[in-house]
């Protein structure tokens, strides 16, 4: 079910609140990256892997960042029109589109393997059992912070 326009703000204020809770997530996801590195003994960061796809300076961090949190924009907008189809409560709802997305791409990171222009200075993926392990808490973290940001701001 589509919850209806906000006649305060105009008709795209519930999407782009959708955006901002999938850019705040995207925000703890980065900033809990260095733990979760720690405990898994493993050095695949999602904002390397963004940052030096664009730029291979000292920028490569800030451009990551950027493009990261722009990515968890992208996807609660996303969100927003397929929540309303998910089963359970919010935070379950956010998990489960979370990770179907992770499941999904996953076998992508094959391709960053062989083309990704800074390879030689990131983990290999494909095989990697503990950068899938790091990346399915991640996408677990997001999910939830999405589901419950996003209800929150959406009511």
């Amino acid at each position: 079910m589509r919850r209806p326009a906000d006649d305060r703000t105009g008709r795209l204020a519930p999407v782009a609140r959708s955006a901002a809770a999938g850019a705040l997530a995207a925000g703890v996801w980065a900033a809990q990256q260095p733990l979760d590195k720690r405990i898994l003994r493993c050095s695949y960061d999602d904002v390397e892997l963004l940052g030096k796809l664009v730029t291979r300076g000292r920028a490569w961090q800030p451009a990551g960042i950027a493009l990261h949190l722009t990515n968890g924009g992208l996807f609660g907008t996303a969100y927003f029109f397929v929540q309303p189809l998910l089963p359970g409560p919010a935070w379950a709802r956010g998990l489960l589109a979370a990770q179907l997305e992770n499941f999904g791409l996953w076998p992508l990171g094959r391709l960053s393997d062989r083309y990704h222009p800074a390879r030689d200075e990131l983990p290999r993926l494909g095989d990697n059992r503990r950068a899938l392990a790091q990346a399915t808490w991640r996408h677990a973290v997001f999910g939830i912070v999405l589901g419950v940001a996003e209800a929150r701001l959406n009511r």
